[in-house]
């Protein structure tokens, strides 16, 4: 065992034995119920006709936080709550004047609830209001559930075991849940928890919810929930094993394998509030694909992680504020994760995309009293010239003030190389929701020192910003990050080294007075990165001149933006095997605008277009962007998607489009054929992704997978088969 791994798991032992529960009290008197516990559990079935519902208290006291603020809610909303010794139950009824247009798009589970009139649910067991759990349903009885990485920001690809039932009501709908004291952790020695309950109803622009901030909800807006003793969380063992059988071929030229692989996770609660995880022999094929995008810079893209052993407890490793939040559009995703010491992504991945098997792994993550702890250790097998490596994260921080953290980080090994890499940071995040004024400010500091064989000196990276995120009124943000030249994360993520990055925003959101208007918007996000050894890399500058939305969620976007490049190496945008064409160096300045017109996703049909022209480079461009949508109904769901970019510049043109076309079909609602299929013709690559997903019960999982990918590789119009990749699986969680 390495150094780094044996510092890291001694470390998390140590807090583990030392670490005091966390004093509970509600010094700021803020809203609360006790919970009512119960002998015999609800029959969850969507109905509320169970006696246990009558012991319950009845929460009734919601308020809008848009398009009022604190204004009485339109329609009436009744919560209930009762545990058991071995689960947590919420039931939910949702008057509707209105019920034939209860808006229900969402069909499947795991998926966002955007478009749907739903029923939210925020857990914070460690009452620390920091971070917390997210769940959300809607009439389709979808399961949707998110890990909050901070107050700002959430994961919403993060899923655990809990169940929901839905029906109606001849005044509305109804929703009970069921959430496993099993699933979460929590300390038993904390008998309040933070609680909070949010509703939306999409065809009225209007969400409410039981106690809210400057218009908001999460972990650090909450009432709390008193009274909650003798849960059980049973030994803490989930066993969850799993076998596939994979078939891949490639046919240029022509091969094929097939394997049958079994492989095991097991997560075992070391205390009420740590967890311990060990995979063997780590199977991914089931994880969905990458979206497409048509890159037409200079800089690498940035793809989230989708793979779920990866995504449990992913908020114990997140760092400063990197890539969290507060979006600046004037950013893309990789500037914004641009210096991330750790990604996940990076494991398991060769620089190719193919996937790389992992023989083992193991984890240790949770919370201690004011400890956050997130360690992670891999096995990873080698990989063409790559040798098999060991890889390691150790992520600390400490709760400190009211409600900032102070933490370090740790990681060694490099998956992609053979040379030894490892990585030090330290930060700490500055966050006060309680502003007399009613606004909010966080803050972030950060420093990091990469070690890599090789590279001496200019190894360093660091960060400060401030903000203050608001949903109405004045909102803004500042921040400034260093890469140096030798920076290197090899279990992280950069977009660009040797850089000063600096971004900024303001803007001004206003709620007008109005029976169709509910939310204007302007601003101006900036962003601007100079090579430290002198010089300006890139600008940008946009101006949000309006953004208008209306009470039934249909709006437009106005803006303009100020571009400058300064290209100091050519870079291809565009091949075929005639021509290329090609960026010369230069210093360039161009602007375009944009206009963008949308309507509310919980109609039938919705969509959205974006119109963009301007100039580009030494040229110009045209750039449409489509979106469109058909629900047309609880067991069918469909949305098309185009963009079409038209570049004219002196040294060649082109023009580049992407074509996705998504189909969902509920057979039942446990079970699903969903399909993906993406074409773009710089690449000249087309791929379909269809799945059968089966879940009989949460916890238990069967795909059958069909990747297939055809491309035009000479681009003279003619495709054929270059991949494909067939899989069938299954996961059951054995849980005691």
């Amino acid at each position: 065992m390495n150094l780094p791994l044996r510092l890291g798991l001694a470390l998390s032992v140590s807090l583990a034995v030392n670490a005091q529960a966390q004093e509970n009290n509600n010094p700021e008197n803020l809203k609360e119920f006790r919970a009512t516990r119960v002998a015999t559990p609800p029959v969850l079935d969507g109905r509320l006709d169970d006696d246990v519902w009558q012991q319950s208290d009845m929460i009734d006291d919601f308020h809008q936080i848009s398009p009022g603020d604190g204004t009485a809610t339109s329609q009436p909303t009744q919560v209930y709550m009762v545990y058991t010794e071995d689960a947590l139950y919420i039931g939910a009824r949702m008057y509707d004047s209105n019920p034939e247009l209860i808006a229900a798009p969402t069909i499947r589970h795991n998926l966002g609830l955007g478009g749907d009139d739903r029923l939210v649910l925020i857990l914070d067991p460690f009452n620390t209001r920091r971070v917390g759990y997210r769940f959300e349903t809607n009439l389709n009885g979808v399961r949707h559930d998110a890990l909050y990485e901070s107050v700002s920001s959430f994961d919403a690809n993060w899923t655990v075991i809990w169940d929901v039932a839905t029906d109606t009501f001849e005044d509305g709908w109804i929703a009970e849940i069921e959430i496993p004291f099993k699933t979460l952790p929590f300390d038993p020695n904390i008998d309040t928890w933070g609680f909070n309950f949010g509703r939306g109803i999409r065809r009225l622009g209007e969400e409410m919810a039981w106690v809210s901030y400057n218009r908001t909800y999460n972990p650090s807006i909450v009432g709390l929930a008193t009274g909650l003793e003798g849960m059980n969380q049973g030994v803490g063992l989930d066993i969850v094993p799993s076998m596939s059988i994979n078939q891949q071929r490639t046919f240029n030229p022509n091969s094929k394998e097939t394997n049958y692989d079994p492989s095991l996770d097991v997560f075992y609660r070391l205390t009420p509030s740590l967890n311990a995880a060990l995979t063997v022999n780590t199977d991914f094929s089931a994880t969905e694909v990458d979206d497409r995008e048509v890159n037409l810079t200079r800089f690498n893209l940035f793809f989230p992680e989708k793979r779920d052993f990866f995504l449990n407890d992913a908020d114990l490793f997140q760092f400063g504020s990197i890539g969290s939040g507060n979006a600046n559009q004037a950013t893309t995703q990789g500037s914004r994760q641009n210096a991330r010491p750790f990604f996940s992504r990076n494991i398991g991945i060769d620089q190719n995309g193919a996937q790389v098997d992992l023989e083992y792994g193991g984890r240790i993550s949770g919370r201690v009293g004011r400890w956050n702890i997130g360690t992670l250790a891999v096995r990873q097998d080698a990989s063409g010239s790559v040798d098999a490596s060991n890889l390691f994260v150790g992520r600390f921080s400490a709760n400190v003030l009211d409600e900032s953290s102070l933490g370090v980080i740790i990681t060694d090994g490099d998956p992609k190389s053979n040379i030894d890499n490892s990585v030090y940071g330290v930060d700490f995040r500055y966050l006060n929701t309680r502003l007399a004024s009613g606004q909010q400010i966080e803050g972030d500091i950060w420093y990091q020192q990469s070690e890599t064989t090789g590279l001496d000196g200019d190894d360093a990276a660091w960060g400060v910003g401030i903000a203050s995120p608001n949903n109405s009124g004045w909102r803004g943000r500042l921040g400034m990050k260093e890469i140096q030249r030798n920076f290197n994360p090899a279990l992280g993520y950069i977009n660009r080294s040797n850089v000063r990055d600096y971004n900024a925003k303001i803007g001004y959101t206003h709620f007008p007075a109005s029976d169709y208007w509910q939310e204007a918007f302007m601003g101006i996000d900036a962003h601007r990165v100079n090579v430290i050894d002198g010089g300006l890399q890139s600008q940008e500058l946009k101006f949000r001149l309006l953004e208008m939305e209306s009470n039934a969620r249909d709006g437009f976007d106005l803006g303009y933006t100020r571009y400058r490049e300064n290209v100091l190496a050519p870079f291809t945008i565009y091949s075929e095997p005639s021509r290329s064409v090609v960026v010369t160096p230069g210093d360039y300045e161009f602007d375009t605008y944009d206009f963008t017109l949308s309507t509310g996703s919980q109609r039938e049909f919705s969509g959205e277009i974006t119109y963009e022209a301007g100039d580009f480079y030494n040229g110009e461009q045209q750039e449409i962007s489509t979106e469109f949508s058909w629900n047309q109904s609880r067991y069918f769901a469909m949305s098309l998607n185009y963009d079409w970019t038209d570049v004219e510049l002196p040294q060649g043109s082109f023009i580049a489009r992407l074509t996705s076309l998504n189909t969902q079909v509920a057979f039942t609602p446990n079970l699903y054929w969903i399909s993906l299929l993406q074409y773009d013709n710089l690449s000249e690559n087309m791929g379909i992704n269809t799945r059968i997903q089966w879940i009989p019960e949460a916890g238990q999982e069967g795909f059958i997978v069909l990747n297939y990918n055809i491309a035009d590789e000479d681009k003279d119009n003619t495709f054929h088969s270059v991949f494909s990749d067939f899989s069938i699986k299954f996961k059951y969680t054995f849980r005691y």
